[in-house]
Protein backbone atom coordinates (compact mmCIF):
# COMPACT_ATOMS: atom_id res chain seq x y z
CA UNK A 1 0.00 0.00 0.00
CA UNK A 2 1.52 3.89 -0.49
CA UNK A 3 1.66 5.80 1.88
CA UNK A 4 0.77 9.45 2.20
CA UNK A 5 -1.47 11.69 -0.42
CA UNK A 6 -1.09 12.40 -3.62
CA UNK A 7 1.25 15.62 -4.68
CA UNK A 8 -0.48 18.63 -5.39
CA UNK A 9 0.18 19.99 -8.77
CA UNK A 10 -0.30 23.53 -9.64
CA UNK A 11 0.24 25.34 -12.51
CA UNK A 12 1.54 29.09 -12.78
CA UNK A 13 4.28 31.49 -14.60
CA UNK A 14 8.12 31.96 -14.14
CA UNK A 15 8.71 35.62 -12.79
CA UNK A 16 12.29 35.01 -11.82
CA UNK A 17 14.81 32.67 -13.15
CA UNK A 18 18.32 34.22 -11.93
CA UNK A 19 19.43 31.68 -9.45
CA UNK A 20 21.12 28.78 -10.19
CA UNK A 21 18.97 25.34 -10.41
CA UNK A 22 16.22 27.57 -9.05
CA UNK A 23 12.94 29.59 -10.57
CA UNK A 24 10.61 30.99 -8.84
CA UNK A 25 6.96 30.74 -10.03
CA UNK A 26 3.71 32.98 -9.41
CA UNK A 27 0.84 30.74 -8.87
CA UNK A 28 -2.76 32.93 -9.57
CA UNK A 29 -6.19 31.60 -7.82
CA UNK A 30 -9.71 33.02 -8.08
CA UNK A 31 -12.82 31.58 -5.94
CA UNK A 32 -16.02 33.06 -4.85
CA UNK A 33 -16.47 34.77 -1.53
CA UNK A 34 -18.64 33.38 1.08
CA UNK A 35 -20.57 35.95 2.14
CA UNK A 36 -19.83 39.17 -0.20
CA UNK A 37 -20.11 36.66 -3.62
CA UNK A 38 -17.78 38.61 -5.12
CA UNK A 39 -14.21 37.06 -7.06
CA UNK A 40 -11.03 37.16 -5.10
CA UNK A 41 -8.30 36.74 -6.83
CA UNK A 42 -5.13 35.57 -4.98
CA UNK A 43 -1.19 34.81 -5.70
CA UNK A 44 1.42 33.30 -4.35
CA UNK A 45 5.38 32.64 -4.91
CA UNK A 46 6.54 29.04 -4.71
CA UNK A 47 10.78 28.69 -5.34
CA UNK A 48 11.06 25.67 -7.57
CA UNK A 49 13.73 22.97 -8.36
CA UNK A 50 14.82 23.49 -12.27
CA UNK A 51 17.86 21.39 -13.08
CA UNK A 52 18.53 21.88 -16.37
CA UNK A 53 17.96 25.89 -15.90
CA UNK A 54 15.71 26.10 -18.62
CA UNK A 55 13.20 28.52 -17.20
CA UNK A 56 12.97 32.01 -18.65
CA UNK A 57 10.50 34.65 -17.14
CA UNK A 58 7.42 34.38 -18.57
CA UNK A 59 7.07 30.80 -19.08
CA UNK A 60 3.77 28.88 -17.85
CA UNK A 61 4.37 25.95 -16.26
CA UNK A 62 3.29 23.27 -14.29
CA UNK A 63 4.80 22.19 -11.01
CA UNK A 64 4.52 19.62 -7.99
CA UNK A 65 4.97 18.58 -4.82
CA UNK A 66 7.73 16.89 -3.49
CA UNK A 67 10.48 16.36 -0.50
CA UNK A 68 12.22 19.55 0.92
CA UNK A 69 15.37 20.08 -1.79
CA UNK A 70 16.38 23.19 0.56
CA UNK A 71 14.62 25.72 3.40
CA UNK A 72 12.33 27.13 0.82
CA UNK A 73 11.65 25.04 -2.01
CA UNK A 74 9.83 22.08 -1.56
CA UNK A 75 8.34 22.11 -5.43
CA UNK A 76 9.80 20.74 -8.66
CA UNK A 77 9.60 21.17 -12.28
CA UNK A 78 6.61 19.12 -13.99
CA UNK A 79 6.01 20.55 -17.56
CA UNK A 80 7.05 23.38 -19.12
CA UNK A 81 3.41 24.23 -20.78
CA UNK A 82 4.41 27.89 -22.90
CA UNK A 83 7.90 28.94 -23.45
CA UNK A 84 7.92 33.04 -23.37
CA UNK A 85 8.30 34.34 -26.50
Amino acid sequence: MLKGGRRKVREGRVISSSMDKTASVQVARTYMHKTFKRVIRRRKNYLVHDNQNELNVGDRVRIIETRPISRNKNWRLLEIIEKSK
